[in-house]
């Protein structure tokens, strides 16, 4: 489990505010919404981290949380107390119900092989009920994919983060890149600072559309523009 997920879990609120997601989860429940065959009230994340999707989105809506990591989802818990919490593996959960509609926001981005990714796609065309929607949210996709960087610094109180995340792809000709991610965390006049290399998937949009098709969905990929930058989504439709 990479620290960002386990030790450092409790600064993940810090590092990524949940505010910064009130745009991006107000377009994935239009998008839901939009494509579904019937009412969106069920919603299941898989991956859903510390819950920061999930405070936007379970206005109306029953939600189940799943995650690999322990420490995320006691953060996930405190933010969302009112929401479900399951531990688990996107590849393997069986719940043994269905929903309406399925998340995977870029959790799914951990799926390093091709049989990961459609291990994942097997685990939400199972849970969702028929005319159901699931949405695939990934940072890159192969065909787009380019080496870049980015820093980030937020201060409160008692508290302060510095972040750069730097991605390449060390070998094109395989299915996964490479993120490396420098955190510097000051609390109570020490600084502590932690460097781990994330692998992700990076597969190209035939790969993508031709895995969900063979699991049994209709895929439609959506372009999301969101804060001047447009990332590949893929709706996904369980025919009714």
């Amino acid at each position: 489990m990479y620290p960002l997920y386990s030790d450092l879990a409790d600064w993940y609120p810090l590092i990524t505010p949940p505010d910064d997601y009130i745009q991006e989860a107000a377009d994935y429940r239009a998008t839901l919404a939009s494509a579904i065959d019937g009412p969106l009230t069920r919603l299941l994340e898989l991956g859903c981290g510390a819950g920061h999707n999930a405070v936007h989105l379970k206005r109306g809506l029953d939600c189940v949380l799943t995650d690999l990591s322990p420490a995320m989802l006691a953060v996930s818990q405190r933010l969302n107390p009112d929401c479900r919490h399951v531990q688990g593996d996107m590849r393997t959960l069986r719940l043994g119900e269905t929903f309406d509609a399925v998340l995977i926001h870029d959790a799914v981005a951990y799926m390093v092989t091709a049989d990961d990714l459609r291990a994942a796609a097997e685990t939400a065309f199972a849970h969702l009920r028929p005319g159901g929607v699931a949405l695939f949210a990934p940072d890159d996709i192969a065909d787009d994919f380019v080496e870049c960087s980015d820093s980030w610094q937020f201060d409160y109180p008692g508290r302060s983060v510095r972040m750069t995340e730097w991605a390449w792809d060390p070998d094109p000709t395989d299915t996964h890149c490479t993120v490396e991610y420098i955190v510097m965390m000051r609390e109570h006049g020490a600084v502590r600072v932690s460097h781990e290399t994330h692998v992700l998937g990076l597969f190209s949009a035939e790969a993508w559309e031709s895995i969900l098709a063979e699991v049994g969905f209709e895929v439609t990929r959506w372009d999301h523009a969101l804060e001047g930058e447009t990332y590949p989504r893929y709706v996904c439709r369980r025919p009714a």
